[in-house]
């Protein structure tokens, strides 16, 4: 685990890095943090990207001003899709492609707001998409996926804030030929796949930690990954 600094349009910003043990180059892997950040959590994911044969970055996109004000910001951004936050993303993935260490095909993974801006930046110059729980979905959905890469996608049955997600997701997908591997988890909520901070108390709401449906799905993400991240260089 390393943390580097890469370019962007209004400045640099602090991302967390991690390269595969092994000769490379590897696929990329842009990893979104959920509105809590990235702390030891998004550490833990980054290894276990990397671990499968992925250079993995996760860029901090409240580098720039306090917490709360950035979260504002950010989930603004999320809303209009347009503004710094995303080409936050554009700027860490051009970073993978530009690293010997990467093979020039790059996905992009996230949770929660992550999961969001991982379906908004579906079309925008990546080669497959994984939405950890990306809800709700964008109001304009099918505008937002024109042209959108491949999806791997993960739900939790028990998800107060999904209902319906997984279905129209499913709906637009098909209509526009969009491959897909979507999979609700029953019995599980939001947050399933992240090991947030009173575990007990975001169950009772319907969220918290499963390692049975994470370890499922990241085996999915990464089986999606392998296949449509392998195919050569990126153009």
């Amino acid at each position: 685990m390393t943390t580097i600094q890469i370019d962007t349009s209004e400045g640099r910003i602090d991302a967390l890095l991690d390269l595969p043990s092994g000769p490379g180059p590897w696929p990329g892997v842009v990893v979104i943090h959920d509105a809590v950040g990235y702390r030891r959590d998004k550490e833990a994911i980054n290894e276990r990207v990397a671990h499968a044969g992925f250079v993995a970055i996760t860029p901090n996109l409240y580098a720039r001003g306090g917490r709360v004000r950035c979260i504002t910001r950010v989930m603004r951004e999320l809303m209009t899709q347009w503004g710094r936050a995303l080409d936050d993303i554009l700027a860490a993935r051009d970073h993978l492609r530009a690293m010997p260490e990467c093979s020039g095909r790059v996905g992009i993974a996230g949770f929660c707001m992550g999961g969001r801006f991982a379906l908004v930046m579906s079309p925008k110059g990546f080669g497959a998409s994984a939405p950890f729980y990306g809800v709700p979905l964008p109001g304009n959905i099918e505008r937002t996926l024109e042209g959108a890469c491949p999806i791997v996608a993960s739900f939790g049955g028990r998800d107060p804030l999904g209902k319906g997600a997984p279905d129209k997701l499913r709906e637009v997908t098909a209509a526009k030929k969009i491959p897909t591997d979507i999979k609700v988890y029953p019995g599980v909520g939001h947050c399933f796949a992240n090991t947030l901070p009173a575990q007990p108390l975001l169950r009772i709401a319907g969220f918290g930690y499963d390692r049975a449906a994470t370890d499922d799905a990241w085996g999915r993400v990464f089986a999606f990954f392998a296949e449509h991240l392998t195919a050569g260089p990126a153009t």
